[in-house]
């Protein structure tokens, strides 16, 4: 286990070495490792952010020297206490929430729905089928907030980002990148492929939690006619 400062405020604390290995376990370390430290109750913590191999701590120093970190040594006393509270951690598999997304696949929210299906050989209505018939992970939120990076994607649909990303992508697209798929939750530039999109509201800063989808939540598809779209953003 690495642990370094980031900036001033935060540290960086790299649980797993690789995520294409073996992303699955990657997933279940980094999220054992932030119930371990949410449950730790570090004086001056502020919030936890899990990425693929790390989870970012972030504090405020002033708290922690409050309760006893010397002023010198602030980031010494952090590591003491993240490394007691990851001492016996188990990286067991912790399942998140499961959540459906319907997404209408149809031709005007589809922008690269054919570019996929050639690219894998395929009709696009297979592409439809394997995209839906799958069983997703969110391995980490960024990028926008509530963006989910979701794992599990058929390898048969990996597709490489476009060699152009777009200005605007409207929200909801979803998209795949590489061997992952995501959904865009607000509008905003993107490189992905999209194949489709959700009436689903992925990002809401009025709500607690903001965000619909978070680090191990299970996700799938269904997918939704034009009718059934319109119906559901009324």
């Amino acid at each position: 286990m690495e642990i370094t400062p980031l900036g001033d405020s935060a540290v960086l604390i790299r649980v797993a070495e690789n995520f294409d290995d073996t992303p699955t376990g990657a997933l279940n370390k980094v999220l054992a490792a932030k119930r371990a430290l949410e449950a730790a109750q570090i004086p001056g913590v502020i919030e936890f952010a899990p990425a693929y191999t790390t989870v970012a701590l972030f504090c405020d120093p002033v708290r922690a020297i409050d309760a006893g970190a010397p002023i010198e040594d602030v980031f010494g006393w952090l590591e003491q206490r993240i490394r007691k509270a990851l001492s016996e951690i188990q990286a067991n598999r912790i399942e998140g929430s499961l959540v459906e997304v319907p997404v209408c696949y149809e031709q005007e929210f589809a922008l690269d729905l054919e570019h996929v299906a050639q690219h894998a050989g395929v009709h696009w209505k297979e592409v439809v089928d394997l995209h839906c018939g799958a069983d997703y992970r969110v391995h980490c939120v960024g990028f926008t907030p509530g963006f989910p990076f979701l794992g599990g994607l058929p390898r048969r649909l990996a597709t490489p980002r476009r060699d152009v990303p777009r200005k605007e992508i409207p929200a909801g697209s979803v998209g795949i990148g590489g061997r992952q798929t995501g959904i865009y939750p607000i509008k905003s530039p993107g490189g992905w492929n999209v194949i489709g999109r959700t009436p689903l509201q992925l990002f809401d800063p009025q709500k607690d939690p903001p965000v619909l989808l978070r680090a191990g939540d299970r996700v799938r598809f269904r997918s939704i006619t034009r009718e059934e779209f319109e119906r559901a953003t009324k």
